[in-house]
């Protein structure tokens, strides 16, 4: 949230050790969303209702500018281990900008888990919104396999109802965690809405984190305010094939609206694809990825992302390319930069799409629809030579190539021969010679219309252990969590490569040296 002048961050936190346990809601703050100052945890376990723990939640500001925070406590109530409730918790003194020291009022919690919820199910209250004279919030759930969102109404934000219906919900699905929904403005304009600012007309999105997966999937769809409902259009698939923010390792993300530069702000946690003994042995584990401008794009159908501008002040030596030719089996180091941290904004262009392959539509029958773009991008790797592409970079390479990880684009014709389907692809297979680590291959399909511009956009970031890649414009975005034991640090470098029959030119590329952020 934003207040007086500070940006707060608040998140699941163990000061204990680098694995689950002992969580408290760490605290920092920040003029930018980029330099961060660290602060004392806001809540710590300390009440009867939150003695085991101080789960995930939101902020909202209410009028006055006055923030409280919902999150969910576990009391571990006989008969029923892990029972959920919901408190809150007001600043100690507004005054302060930020917000060290924060109460929780005797009158919590405020909701328990009525006889028909799941008990231990009942969790992550969202950013509440106003209207028709209530506030209103949702928290995930679910009934048996069955994920749902409740919504509460409340006229003082303190004594809360439950509306007898469900907010949305979807059969085979588990567990809704982390849900988020909030109105966003007509197809193409950037500006961000407040929560509140609802209209009948307006579109809205509705995220949930599947805990069976580790995934999250949103819909586009329409709020039935007098009913108190979520529809989402037809456009949108409900559920594990629906549209995910991240193909990577992104999860419990959270929204803000942003009242400095009216924008909603997508911020999301990249998990950890290292053991569990490795996290211990690193002393950490988790990261917040770079926080990300959200907006509907033009057709309305989906949204598009994109790191904020604040990230740019990081920007230091840069270099240029342009009209370079990659022919097959070309792999072109880029000089100049510091491959370790950069900023890498990319445009491929090709003559033609002749040479694009066959896609194979047994894929559709043998992969579950939300694998279908990783799977394939598993079998048809960067190594693996195609028609039109696998082209693209690597990614934290080392020298001799031992260790990458490539972002590239692959072009497949469909069976009428006239549409074309475009694969992005993060490949963590050869990122690190540990063979014990998880290295998973993630991938999803772009939608642009070729046979029009005949060009493929790329911008990755990359941070040590983190490449977060948004392909043409935002439309398609893929955090890959990698750890390398040779290319790090000034033995980390980047390649542009292109494994394909077809030539590919390297139309401009802008890349940058990035200097580290001010943190804690």
């Amino acid at each position: 949230m934003y207040y007086k002048g500070f940006y707060h961050f608040f998140c699941q936190y163990n000061p204990k050790g680098a694995i689950w346990g002992n969580i408290v809601w760490a605290h920092s703050v920040s003029r930018d969303m980029i330099n961060w100052m660290s602060l004392k945890p806001a809540i710590v376990p300390s009440r009867w209702f939150d003695k085991y723990g101080c789960w995930s939640g939101s902020a909202t500001i209410l009028p006055g500018d006055r923030p409280v925070i919902l999150y969910t406590g576990v009391i571990n109530e006989k008969p029923d281990p892990g029972y959920q409730v919901q408190n809150y918790a007001i600043p100690a003194n507004y005054s302060d900008p930020y917000l060290e020291k924060w109460i929780k009022p005797n009158d919590n919690p405020i909701l328990k888990p009525t006889k028909e919820i799941n008990v231990s199910s009942f969790r992550d209250p969202s950013t509440a919104w106003f209207n028709n004279g209530y506030w209103k919030m949702l928290i995930g759930s679910r009934h048996y396999d069955r994920g749902i969102a409740y919504l509460y109404r409340s006229r003082d934000f303190v004594k809360w109802t439950r509306v007898e219906h469900p907010f949305h919900d979807k059969p085979g699905t588990g567990m809704w965690e982390c849900p988020d929904f909030y109105p966003v403005s007509s197809p193409g304009r950037k500006n961000g809405l407040d929560t509140s600012m609802l209209h009948e007309d307006a579109k809205y999105v509705f995220k949930v984190s599947l805990d069976e997966t580790r995934n999250e999937y949103y819909t586009i769809g329409e709020y039935d305010m007098a009913n108190d409902r979520y529809l989402p259009y037809n456009t949108s698939i409900d559920g594990w094939a629906g549209l995910p923010y991240d193909y990577g390792n992104f999860y419990a993300s959270k929204t803000f609206f942003d009242p400095v530069k009216k924008r909603r702000i997508l911020w999301g946690w990249a998990n950890e694809s290292s053991t569990e003994d490795e996290d211990i042995a690193k002393g950490w584990a988790g990261i917040q990825l770079i926080p990300r401008m959200i907006w509907l794009d033009p057709k309305g159908k989906q949204l598009l992302q994109w790191p904020i501008q604040e990230l740019e002040t990081l920007r230091n030596h840069k270099m240029k390319l342009r009209n370079v030719k990659l022919n097959k089996g070309d792999i072109i180091k880029v000089e100049g930069i510091t491959g370790a941290q950069a900023d890498v904004v990319v445009r491929f262009t090709f003559a033609s799409l002749s040479k694009a392959e066959e896609y194979n539509r047994n894929w559709d029958d043998k992969f579950p629809p939300q694998d279908l773009a990783k799977d394939i991008c598993g079998i048809k790797g960067a190594t693996v030579q195609g028609g039109l592409g696998p082209f693209g970079i690597l990614t934290l390479a080392s020298k001799n190539l031992e260790e990458y990880t490539p972002v590239f684009f692959r072009v497949f014709k469909t069976r009428d021969h006239e549409r074309y389907k475009v694969l992005m692809c993060s490949d963590a297979t050869l990122s690190s010679n540990n063979k014990d680590e998880y290295k998973p291959s993630f991938g999803g399909f772009v939608g642009v219309n070729l046979t029009d511009h005949r060009k493929l956009r790329l911008r990755s970031l990359i941070d040590h252990s983190v490449v977060e890649s948004f392909g043409e414009g935002g439309k398609t975005v893929i955090t890959s969590r990698v750890y390398p034991k040779m290319a790090v640090a000034g033995d980390a470098h980047l390649f542009l490569f292109n494994n394909g029959s077809e030539t590919v030119t390297v139309e401009r590329l802008k890349a940058w040296s990035m200097k580290a952020s001010a943190m804690n």
